[in-house]
């Protein structure tokens, strides 16, 4: 019984080994073949509204009195208006505003607007005190009849076309007409532009409509304190994405971009500039270390959506990525770490913000010379480098996740 009980277990411990034996190997040779991942890009981008706004008020004071002037700095692109208001200060409930959406800042044939513009500013009454009693009211807010508002501020508006920078002065003429006023401080924006229209196309205020607490604050007390809160909640750089490139390796170079380095007129370029991933697709198929080149979408990639491509590779194989940050002149994002072909969930802290080094940067979603205006950037030829602070971009991770599965 002992011996048999031996023999048996010799046998168990031998058919074991087998067993063990043979599935490694089996394990081994699954892993030498080739294997195909799927690569997501996703815009995760929280739209906002303006992309940005501000506040401002006198020198001396925070009102700005008759003959003062006060002026503020802010970038924008065809297409795009900028909204402000002010209090009339000698009235119950009058504020400055302009039509919707805002003082428009291009001519039709796209030329940024100079000079005088104070025709574009109007006066309105908010309809929630009665103009004699100052007892309060509920009428809809309607333009002051009778009053020129271009008599009382006067409006100018000067354009660097590098930066893509308006600067707007405003000038209190008020003094010795019919309606001589101090202005309140006042606030501004320049709504968002996705491309084909303006996030917000009714900034601060309807006509024709009973008013909202914001302006109501402004117009009956020259307090900005609530706009410049729902402002500061409303605004920020926002973007698209391009269709993304991928390309299967060998090596420890990646073949897209070289940090440190000036462009190499492969293709990221036209990438970083205006989305386009043609030449350097065809520009990789040629190098001996790539083994596949592969592109996800088709079109533009707006928050909320996402593109995907499948590409094939083998053990020891890696990646790497590239699409542009749409709102910018020359901006991608890309993996800045290498990235095992075979790699499963989300690589999105591998992924960081270029600048191409190839235009002359202008604030990301404002900027004349982007893509997304129709324009082209001025030429400069610098290192590709990571963004920098030099305007508020959103981290990485709340713009763009990657995964791989």
């Amino acid at each position: 019984m002992k011996k048999n009980f031996l023999k048996m277990t010799a046998i168990g411990i031998t058919a074991a080994f087998s067993l063990y034996s043979c599935n490694d190997s089996d394990h081994n040779r699954a892993e030498d073949v080739s294997f195909q991942k799927n690569i997501t890009f996703e815009n995760v981008v929280v739209p906002k509204n303006y992309v940005e706004s501000g506040s401002f008020q006198g020198t001396a004071q925070p009102v700005i009195m008759p003959g003062e002037s006060v002026s503020i700095t802010f970038s924008a692109g065809k297409a795009q208006a900028l909204m402000l208001t002010t209090m009339y200060g000698a009235s119950k409930d009058w504020f400055f505003a302009s039509k919707q959406p805002g003082i428009k800042l291009f001519d039709n044939s796209g030329n940024a607007r100079t000079g005088d513009v104070s025709s574009d500013v109007l006066l309105w009454d908010n309809g929630t005190k009665d103009n004699v009693t100052g007892q309060p009211e509920s009428k809809t807010i309607a333009e002051v009849p009778g009053v020129d508002a271009s008599k009382l501020m006067k409006i100018n508006l000067t354009f660097n076309a590098v930066s893509s920078e308006f600067t707007l002065t405003i000038t209190n003429t008020s003094g010795g007409t019919a309606n001589t006023t101090p202005f309140s401080p006042g606030v501004w924006a320049v709504s968002n532009y996705n491309g084909s229209k303006l996030l917000n196309e009714t900034p601060f205020f309807m006509p024709g409509t009973l008013s909202n607490p914001e302006i109501t604050d402004i117009a009956q007390m020259g307090n900005i304190t609530k706009m410049k809160t729902k402002l500061n909640n409303e605004t920020g750089i926002i973007t698209g994405l391009s269709p993304a490139l991928i390309v299967v390796y060998r090596g420890n170079k990646n073949p897209i971009y070289e940090a440190g380095k000036n462009d190499t007129g492969m293709g990221l370029k036209e990438i970083a500039q205006t989305g386009n991933v043609t030449k350097l697709q065809n520009s990789l198929k040629s190098f001996p270390n790539v083994k596949g080149v592969f592109i996800a979408g088709n079109a533009p990639v707006p928050p909320g959506n996402k593109i995907t491509a499948r590409i094939n590779a083998d053990p020891g194989d890696k990646i790497a990525y590239v699409t542009m940050f749409g709102f910018s002149n020359d901006w991608f994002y890309a993996n800045d770490q290498d990235i095992d072909a075979n790699t499963q969930g989300d690589v999105t802290a591998k992924t960081s913000l270029f600048d191409s080094g190839t235009g002359v940067d202008q604030y990301p979603g404002a900027g004349n010379n982007q893509a997304l205006f129709g324009g082209t950037p001025q030429s400069e030829s610098k290192i590709i480098d990571k963004v920098g602070n030099q305007y508020p971009v959103p981290a990485v991770q709340n713009v763009i996740k990657v995964t791989i599965n």
